[in-house]
């Protein structure tokens, strides 16, 4: 099975974000895993409710296309979430 990564800011904005949700969803239909991520630089740790609100808000948003395999878990500088594809 194939493995995508996305990654994003704490602070990513609303175009980019749409425009990663929509390779998301592209990965998912062609039956790839995904692996997000939120990477935090330096103080941006401070940020980290925003990472987790973000990458939840993208579950929540790809939820007819993939289940989420783990929750968001923080791991050193980043946040990490697994989303693999439905079965058809």
């Amino acid at each position: 099975m194939l493995l995508k990564k996305l990654d994003f800011g704490p602070q990513t904005d609303e175009h980019d974000y749409e425009f990663k949700k929509k390779h998301a969803i592209k990965f998912l239909k062609e039956g790839a895993k995904l692996k997000t991520f939120v990477f935090f630089k330096g103080r941006s740790i401070i940020f980290k409710d925003q990472g987790q609100i973000l990458l939840l808000r993208l579950a929540q948003e790809l939820e007819e296309y993939g289940k989420v395999e783990q929750m968001p878990k923080l791991e050193g500088k980043r946040m990490i979430m697994f989303i693999a594809p439905k079965k058809k």
